[in-house]
């Protein structure tokens, strides 16, 4: 399926019902489905050329293009472009890109979930997954994620699982339009030393607690 000897690469990672595994050309049907379907949903956060031609529309030709590109960069070791699969329905796609290596080792995280699976801990389960993978596998030291502060539900992924808060940059990406500040999330391989699924649970257990006691308690 793949050839070249990335570290980490290709790589399938698991928990529960949560599969982060690579994105295959045999994705197309269920990619470009989900793509149409959440096409409004997705839009406001789309990154866009400033001259405005689209280059996120929802087809094969584009799925295809896109693979071909992203498994030349896995190969090179510069991304690791992962679907999310939730039991076995295609939930979305993550992907680890701008790998640096030397004294940087660091790279940024992108993305995207089916509307449909939004609010179920599916993707902070494939953030923890992918990052895990990063710090002990690849090698990485550090990892971060830049969202528009108006996209509350990705910046919601991003502080559950504990990402430090590092502010704004201005004007960092195109999207939907125009140049859009956008917030740095990020974390740094010693933050995380148990690993970051591990924390992720730890949390989700708390919240169950809290929210046990919250209902035990008498009104």
């Amino acid at each position: 399926m793949w050839s070249g000897n990335a570290p980490g690469w290709p790589a399938v990672l698991r928990d529960g019902d949560v599969t982060v595994r690579p994105l295959r050309m045999r994705d197309a049907g269920a990619w470009v489905e989900s793509r149409r379907r959440n096409a409004k949903w997705l839009e406001p956060w789309e990154a866009t050329p400033p001259a405005g031609a689209a280059v996120f529309g929802a087809s094969t030709a584009v799925f295809s293009a896109m693979t071909r590109r992203l498994r030349a960069d896995a190969r090179q070791g510069r991304a690791l472009p992962f679907v999310i699969v939730l039991g076995k329905q295609f939930a979305g796609q993550i992907n680890v890109a701008g790998v640096v290596r030397g004294s940087m080792d660091g790279a940024h995280i992108g993305y995207w979930i089916d509307e449909r699976f939004a609010g179920r801990g599916v993707m902070p389960t494939a953030v923890a997954l992918v990052v895990d993978h990063c710090f002990r596998v690849v090698g990485l030291h550090r990892i971060e994620v830049n969202i528009r502060p108006e996209n509350h539900a990705s910046r919601r992924v991003v502080e559950k699982l504990g990402f430090r808060d590092e502010g704004i940059r201005k004007s960092f990406l195109h999207i939907d339009g125009d140049w859009r500040d956008h917030r740095t999330y990020a974390l740094v391989q010693d933050e995380v030393p148990g690993g970051l699924l591990r924390r992720w649970h730890q949390s989700q257990r708390r919240a169950e607690t809290v929210q046990r006691e919250h209902r035990d308690t008498p009104a």
